[in-house]
């Protein structure tokens, strides 16, 4: 879904406001397994991904740790340096070819804080990455590697066409041997 429809189905946004939102954010086109953000940056920009997937993880001991994935109609700011000014904990690479919108979020302040509409829209958004981290907390901690694949395969049910299986392992907190032994045991 492109930015302007993104404004006016999710907030509902005058056509005027949407015009002139829209016109802020660049849009780039990415390539498979570029990197958006790495570990330490000060990227105070704000991302609409438009095309494509992203994973967002971070290294631990010299392993990789999935954290998240991000897909298309996902917003997305590095709130460490954009609210914090502290560096940003985490790397972000394209899984596929992506088509990214971006705009530096102090250009979107001054909308943000004349629009009770977008006011709304990012309490929604903040609150979103708040529900999203106490679920996956929850599941990590309370529920079987069972119940959290079938919860990843309900919420991103194309997500095992577009993620390689050792990144979707490593996000419910498995080997991709017991991702494999789970897939079997689905598909009888």
């Amino acid at each position: 879904m492109e930015l302007a429809e993104y404004f006016k189905q999710t907030v509902g946004l005058p056509e005027e406001t949407v015009k002139q939102l829209d016109s802020l954010f660049d849009t780039v086109e990415l390539p498979k397994g570029y990197e958006l953000l790495r570990e330490g940056s000060k990227s105070k920009k704000l991302f609409y991904m438009e095309k494509g997937l992203m994973r967002l993880f971070y290294l631990k001991d010299g392993k990789d740790i999935t954290h998240h994935f991000f897909q298309e109609r996902a917003m997305y700011m590095p709130i460490e340096n954009v609210f914090l000014n502290q560096d940003y904990r985490y790397n972000i690479v394209l899984l596929e070819n992506s088509v990214i919108r971006s705009v530096d979020f102090s250009l979107v302040e001054g909308f943000i804080d004349s629009d009770v509409k977008l006011q709304r829209l990012t309490r929604y958004l903040m609150v979103s990455v708040i529900k999203q981290l106490a679920d996956h907390l929850f599941s990590l901690q309370f529920q079987t590697a069972k119940d959290r694949y079938s919860f990843l395969v309900e919420t991103h049910p194309n997500i095992l066409l577009r993620a390689p299986l050792g990144h979707i392992a490593s996000y419910l907190g498995i080997t991709q041997q017991t991702l494999s032994v789970i897939r079997a045991e689905k598909s009888i």
